[in-house]
């Protein structure tokens, strides 16, 4: 079987679909990564064939991009989703995965649900297709009503029937490492009975779950002080207006009997931040494989990965969503289901970071909520078990 992977050039996005494609890759079947040139270094450094399309030029999409610290959380959210994943990105990528598609013939193609070049190219060749998720079921219905548009200008771009993508996206099998009861995915929705849904949910288990030894950077503060581990994805330090969040964190935490690990990320220097607080380290980055079995209470922007790592692992959350709609939908569900709080505001919300660390340390009720829900996502098949599933897909078409 040829499996084709799609992503853009996320992180985020990208790492969700790598124990998928690596466990097709492992049970024999030939495995490629679409992906943007710049993204070549990720899906190699996976062990994974990469297989580019062009990038967006810089200059068209480095403004857009600059324009988002300034607009409103949900203005941002819509102009990344519509116009940089919906139009920009899905316009480079299409050329070059239809030139793929054609010409390798893959037998099923497995994509980052905002990698949409790839969806066109699968409907025209009347190849089998489905999402790997990144994120929960909620935020497909907000991302579907703000798609119209780019949906059906790349339907006209593809040659296809109006509404053909649109369809297609809301109706494609989804794989997804999100435990049932967070997730949401597939269950009826009383407000609109009507409304499109996947045809399959498959949920499958990688993430590392508790009862890992875990390592730490050399000690620092009191030892045996509370770890609290403060990560804000790779992206926040490469905003002006929102990278003010890390030294206003490490302030915000510096009176409390914790022990504080904060990552930056590659685009800020560890050293910029000193003097640091007695009580905190930084590092550029860190393994969250590693530093989740030891942690009491992970604080972070609701991205993907994140959410997900603690989750596995049993560590309570609060959630302070920076940028994404994914961060905001996230977070709102981490609280709804008491496995955390949720703080508003932006870099703003730091005003309340120690209450909110305080609480959740204290509330025994949270840290159950998130123990069972640990519990949940290590009863998840093992990612391997879902290649099966994965062939009949392919065979379906």
């Amino acid at each position: 079987m040829r499996v084709l992977c799609a992503t853009t050039a996320g992180t985020g996005h990208f790492g969700p679909m790598i124990p998928v494609a690596q466990a097709c890759a492992a049970a024999g079947h030939e495995v490629r990564v679409a992906a943007p040139e710049s993204f070549a270094g990720h899906v190699q450094g996976a062990g994974l064939t990469h297989a580019p399309f062009d990038d967006v030029p810089p200059e068209v999409i480095g403004p857009v991009f600059g324009r988002l610290p300034s607009l409103s959380m949900e203005e941002a959210n819509r102009t990344v989703i519509r116009d940089i994943f919906g139009r920009l990105d899905a316009r480079s990528a299409w050329p070059g995965v239809s030139a793929l598609v054609d010409a390798w013939r893959p037998d099923v193609v497995l994509r980052d649900p905002c990698e949409f070049g790839s969806l066109a190219a699968a409907e025209r060749a009347g190849v089998a297709h489905a999402e790997v998720a990144i994120g929960i079921g909620n935020l497909q219905p907000w991302a579907t009503s703000v798609l119209g548009e780019p949906l059906a200008e790349l339907d006209e771009i593809a040659g296809l029937a109006p509404g053909t993508l649109a369809a297609a996206m809301a109706t494609a099998p989804v794989l997804t490492s999100v435990p049932a009861s967070l997730d949401g995915r597939g269950e009826p929705a009383s407000d609109d009975p009507g409304a499109q849904r996947p045809s399959a949910v498959l949920r499958y288990r990688y993430a590392e779950g508790r009862g890992r030894p875990g390592s730490l950077p050399p000690a620092w503060g009191g030892s045996d002080d509370p770890l609290v581990y403060v990560t804000f994805g790779s992206v926040t330090g490469g905003f002006d207006v929102l990278n003010v969040v890390f030294e206003r964190s490490l302030r915000a935490l510096a009176e409390l009997p914790v022990r504080v690990l904060l990552t930056t990320g590659h685009a800020v220097d560890p050293e910029s931040l000193r003097p640091w607080p007695d009580n905190a380290r930084v590092e550029q980055w860190w393994p969250q494989d590693d530093v989740m079995p030891l942690a009491s209470v992970v604080v972070g922007h609701g991205g993907f990965g994140t959410t997900m790592s603690a989750l596995a692992a049993g560590v309570p959350q609060v959630v302070m969503p920076l940028f994404a709609s994914d961060q905001e939908i996230n977070a709102t569900r981490i609280a709804q289901v008491g496995a955390g709080i949720r703080l508003d505001g932006r870099q703003e919300a730091t005003e309340g970071l120690a209450d909110a660390v305080s609480r959740v340390l204290a509330d025994e009720g949270m840290r159950a909520v998130a123990g069972a829900m640990a519990d949940e996502i290590a009863s998840l098949p093992e990612v391997s078990q879902i290649v099966g599933s994965i062939e009949a897909l392919a065979a379906s078409r």
